[in-house]
C-alpha cells in the first residue's frame, strides 16, 4: 500500500508526496482523519488530490494512504429508496453516526450489511454462465425486482447456488473458472469513470413517452436518448425534472441533485416519498435512488456525484429495465470542474472553464443508450439521461450550455419570459428542437396514428407563421391582418393556450397519453382547417373566432381518459353545427 505526506493543502486538493508507487485515481484517505480522496494528477513521486470532504484543518507532514482502488460504487440490493452524498454515503446511515451535521472521515458502507434480502434463483447447479447472466432475483421493493448477474470477467459452470435469506456480502453461488472457484455474492462494485460494458448499442427509434404534451408531440426524446433542458432560475427546470421522473415510461429513476440549494433538495427528498407512482399507486421512491450533493457541501465530491449516479443508472439498465437519470444541474459540475482546475494551476479555457469540458461532458452524455446488455438471453435495457443546465444570466452562448448543445439530441429551451406569463412547461417552442423526431416518425406514425407526423407539422407551422406575423402586429396592430391572417393567429394562440400549456398540479391534465394527444391536436386543426373553409366561402370572421366551441375545445385537455373518443365526436359536431351557424345557415 503505497502511502506518503501532505506537501501542500490548497482548498479541496491537497499535494501529497512520496506516492510514486499509486495511481491515476486511486481512492487514498488523506491525514489521520481519514478523510476520503482521489488522486487527479501525478508529477513525479507528487500527487494532486481532490478530497471529498472538508479540509480545514490540515497541514502539511501528516500521512496519506493510497487504498490502491479506482474511485468505485457498491451495487447491489438496497439502493433502491436510498439517498446518497455525491460519493454514495448513505445519508441516513450518516446521521445516524454524527447527527444532523455532517462530520468528517465518517466511514459508512454504501450498502446496508446487516440486511437481509430473500435470494430466489435462477440459474442451476451445472449451468455455464458468464459475465451478465442473471443468477437469481432480489425483490427489492413491491415494484423492483433486482437481477443478480454474474459480475464482469467471470465465466464458467455453476458449482453452488444458494436460496434463502442472505446478507449482501454472504456467499450465494460459487462458479468454477479456468481460475479456479469463484464465490459470488450480491454485492459487485464498480470503478465510476467506467462505463459499463454492453453487447450492442441500437438506434433511438423508441420515444421516451412522458405525458407532457410539448415534449411528446414536438420535442420526444427517445429511449435511451440524452436531452438538455438549459434556463435562468425560476424558468421551471426542476419542475420539468419532477414531471419526467413521475410520469416518463422509466422502470427506475436516478435524481442527482448536483450543486443545487439545500431547500430546493430539502423539497426533492420530501416530495418524492409523498409522490404516488401513477402505475403502481406506491410512492415513488420505491423506484428511485437520491443523489444529494447541495452546494454547501464539497465541491470535489460534486464532480464524483455526476459519476456516481450514471453507475447505478447502469447497473439497473444492464438488468433490462428502462432508466431515467436526471442531473439537476451540470452547470454546478462544470463550476467544480472549473475551481479544480483552477487549483491544479491548469491553462484555462473559455471563461476560465477547462479546456477539457466538453470531452467531459461528451464522456459523461455517451453512456447513455438503448442497448442489449451482456448475457446470454439478450436483454434489452435504456439508460435516458436529461441534464438540466443553469447558465448564469439565463445566456445560453456561455460554455457549458454550448458544448451540451454540441453532444445531445433534444433542446429543450426554457424561457423566463413564457415563466413569467405563467405559460407552464415553459419551453419555447421557437428555439428548442429534437434531432430524434425523424427517427422516430415511423413508431409514431404506426403505433399512435397514420398522419400524427403531418398534424404536428402543421401546428409548428402554425406557431411559426404566428412569431412572423406578431411582429406585423406589434407595429401596426391587429386591424392590419387579413381575415385569413387573423385567423391563423387565433389558431395559433389555440395551440399555446389549449394544447401546448400544461397544468402539473392538475389531477388530469397532469399527464396526457399520446392518443388524447393526437385528438387534442386533431380538434385544434379542425377547427382552423373547417373556419379557413368557411372563410373563403363568406362566413363571417367574427363569428368564427366567437364560437363557444372554442371553449369546448380548449376544455378537452380536463377529460378523463375513459371519455375521450366519445368527448371527441361531440366536440366535433357541435364545431360542424356552429361552422353551418356562422353563415347564418345550416346547409353547410
Amino acid at each position: 500500500m503505497s502511502t506518503g505526506t501532505i506537501k501542500k493543502v490548497a482548498g479541496p486538493l491537497v499535494i501529497a508526496e512520496g506516492m510514486r508507487d499509486a495511481n491515476m485515481f486511486d481512492v487514498v484517505r488523506v491525514s489521520n482523519q481519514r478523510l476520503i480522496g482521489e488522486i487527479i494528477e501525478m508529477h513525479g513521486d507528487e500527487a494532486s488530490i481532490q478530497v471529498y470532504e472538508e479540509t480545514s484543518g490540515l497541514g502539511p507532514g501528516e500521512p496519506v494512504e493510497s487504498m490502491e482502488v479506482p474511485m468505485s460504487v457498491e451495487l447491489g440490493p438496497g439502493l433502491i429508496a436510498s439517498i446518497y452524498d455525491g460519493i454514495q454515503r448513505p445519508l441516513d446511515d450518516i446521521m445516524k453516526v454524527s447527527g444532523n451535521s455532517l462530520q468528517r472521515g465518517v466511514e459508512v458502507a454504501s450498502l446496508k450489511r446487516d440486511k437481509k434480502w430473500e435470494f430466489v434463483p435462477v440459474a442451476n447447479v451445472g449451468d455455464e454462465v458468464e459475465a451478465g447472466d442473471i443468477l437469481g432475483t432480489v425483490q427489492e421493493t413491491i415494484v423492483v425486482q433486482q437481477k443478480i448477474m454474474v459480475p464482469y470477467g467471470i465465466k464458467g459452470t455453476v458449482k453452488e447456488i444458494k436460496s434463502g435469506e442472505f446478507t449482501v456480502e454472504d456467499v450465494v453461488a460459487v462458479v468454477a473458472t479456468e481460475d479456479g472457484d469463484k464465490e459470488l455474492t450480491m454485492l459487485q462494485r464498480w470503478p465510476v469513470r467506467k462505463g459499463r460494458p454492453y453487447v450492442k448499442k441500437l438506434p433511438p427509434e423508441k420515444p421516451l413517452v412522458t405525458g407532457q404534451r410539448v415534449v411528446d408531440t414536438f420535442f420526444p426524446i427517445a429511449k435511451g436518448g440524452v436531452a438538455a433542458v438549459p434556463g435562468p432560475f425560476g424558468s421551471g427546470k426542476t419542475v420539468i425534472q419532477h414531471q419526467l421522473a413521475k410520469w416518463a415510461e422509466a422502470d427506475i429513476v436516478v435524481y442527482i441533485g448536483c450543486g443545487e440549494r439545500g431547500n430546493e433538495m430539502t423539497d426533492v427528498l420530501n416530495e418524492f416519498p409523498e409522490l404516488k407512482d401513477p402505475k403502481t399507486g406506491q410512492s415513488l421512491m420505491q423506484r428511485t435512488v437520491l443523489i444529494a450533493n447541495t452546494s454547501d457541501m464539497p465541491v470535489a465530491a460534486r464532480e464524483a456525484s455526476i459519476y456516481t449516479g450514471i453507475t447505478i443508472a447502469e447497473y439497473f439498465r444492464d438488468m433490462g429495465y428502462s432508466v431515467a437519470l436526471m442531473a439537476d444541474s451540470t452547470s454546478r459540475w462544470a463550476e467544480a470542474l472549473r475551481e479544480m482546475s483552477g487549483r491544479l494551476e491548469e491553462m484555462p479555457g473559455e471563461e476560465g472553464y477547462p479546456a477539457y469540458l466538453g470531452s467531459r461532458l461528451a464522456q459523461f452524455y455517451e453512456r447513455a443508450g438503448h442497448v442489449i446488455s451482456l448475457g446470454k438471453d439478450q436483454r434489452e435495457g435504456a439508460l435516458s439521461v436529461i441534464g438540466a443546465v443553469s447558465p448564469p444570466g439565463g445566456d445560453i452562448s456561455e460554455p457549458v450550455s454550448q458544448a451540451t448543445l454540441r453532444i445531445v439530441k433534444v433542446f429543450w429551451g426554457l424561457d423566463s419570459a413564457l415563466a413569467y406569463k405563467r405559460h407552464f412547461p415553459a419551453i419555447n417552442w421557437l428555439t428548442s428542437y429534437s434531432l430524434y423526431v425523424d427517427n422516430m416518425a415511423d413508431w409514431f406514425n404506426s403505433e399512435v396514428a397514420g398522419d400524427w407526423m403531418e398534424d404536428r407539422q402543421k401546428m409548428m407551422s402554425l406557431l411559426q407563421e404566428e412569431a412572423e406575423l406578431d411582429e406585423i402586429v406589434k407595429m401596426v396592430g391587429m386591424d392590419a391582418l387579413s381575415p385569413t391572417d387573423r385567423l391563423k393567429m387565433e389558431a395559433a394562440r389555440s395551440i399555446r393556450e389549449d394544447f401546448l400549456h400544461q397544468n402539473s398540479f392538475h389531477e388530469i391534465d397532469t399527464y396526457t397519453s399520446l392518443r388524447k394527444q393526437y385528438l387534442m391536436m386533431k380538434l385544434v386543426l379542425a377547427f382552423y382547417e373547417e373556419a379557413s373553409e368557411a372563410l373563403t366561402k363568406g362566413a363571417s370572421m367574427q363569428i368564427l373566432i366567437n364560437m363557444e366551441v372554442r371553449e369546448r375545445i380548449g376544455r378537452y385537455k380536463y377529460t378523463l381518459d375513459a371519455d375521450i373518443e366519445t368527448e371527441y365526436e361531440k366536440i366535433l359536431n357541435e364545431l360542424h353545427t356552429e361552422i353551418a351557424g356562422a353563415f347564418g345557415k345550416e346547409d353547410f
